[in-house]
């Protein structure tokens, strides 16, 4: 599975990253086009938190497109979001509600046979590294890495704070977690929520239970903190390259050192 890259640590910290690919699988010619296909990637995450590495933690990356198959969506179809606008399992539009496809949506085949060849092996590999993680350490944090542009009117109004922590109203991690992230992100200077429009998708949905040992928690990052953001998104300046010192790496440096001092048990 050349698409689906795994740097395997021993630390008991996982982290995803869901939306960062942009293979579109072969189905190129099935878009509008490749670029309005790739407009909504989570850009650049992965190269972001490359630092976690170092620290022990295993990361997994799919390079497929969330436009291909959306990682980090119930398998089932079922909404993350009822009566709010989202995108579905296999997106038929962007994030500002432009058609993806050029002559017609994926059919019901088409959408079992992208759940197979990659929803599947990438949740098959997420779930054995935190069986094996959690074996080893008995408490394990999973955290899932993603990033947005600051303005999507059609998925919430004005800007989006530049931290959004989501643990589903606090039942996928442990309160404590919750907090330390959250007092982590205050101090930065930066905007921040808990659990506000990005509540957690279906990875942390899936995959927290704290009562178990696993704790998870979506972080959300608003992308004009390590990227630039013109005010139109066009094909001629969209994405724009990672700063090569992003104003947040700090601040994620240090939620990434205290949430491994929490898996391992540390005050």
């Amino acid at each position: 599975m050349d698409w689906l890259r795994v740097h395997r640590g021993d630390a008991p910290l996982v982290i995803a990253f869901p939306h960062g690919g942009t293979d579109l699988a072969g189905l190129d010619e099935q878009f509008v086009s490749p670029w309005h296909a790739q407009i909504d990637t989570d850009w650049w995450i992965a190269d972001l938190y490359a630092f976690a590495a170092d620290l022990g933690a295993t990361l997994i990356a799919t390079g497929i497109s969330r436009s291909v198959i959306d990682m980090n969506r119930d398998p089932s179809g079922a909404s993350l979001y009822p009566r709010q606008a989202t995108t579905e399992l296999c997106p038929t539009t962007t994030f500002d509600g432009e058609p993806l496809y050029r002559f017609g949506e994926p059919d019901e085949a088409s959408i079992t046979q992208r759940l197979n060849l990659y929803h599947r092996p990438y949740h098959d590999t997420l779930a054995a590294e935190l069986d094996r993680l959690k074996a080893a350490h008995g408490r394990v944090v999973l955290y899932d890495a993603h990033s947005i542009r600051s303005h999507v009117p059609r998925l919430f109004g004005g800007e989006l704070p530049q931290f959004n922590i989501g643990t589903n109203g606090g039942a996928t991690a442990a309160p404590e977690l919750e907090t330390i992230v959250a007092n982590i992100c205050a101090a930065s200077g930066h905007g921040h929520v808990v659990n506000g429009r990005f509540k957690g998708g279906w990875t942390t949905r899936h995959y927290g239970r704290p009562d178990d040992g696993i704790h998870a928690v979506q972080m959300e990052l608003a992308q004009r903190g390590y990227m630039a953001e013109p005010p139109e998104i066009t094909h001629a300046n969209w994405p724009s390259p990672l700063d090569p010192k992003p104003a947040i790496r700090p601040v994620l440096e240090q939620v990434i050192a205290a949430t491994l001092d929490f898996a391992k048990g540390r005050p």
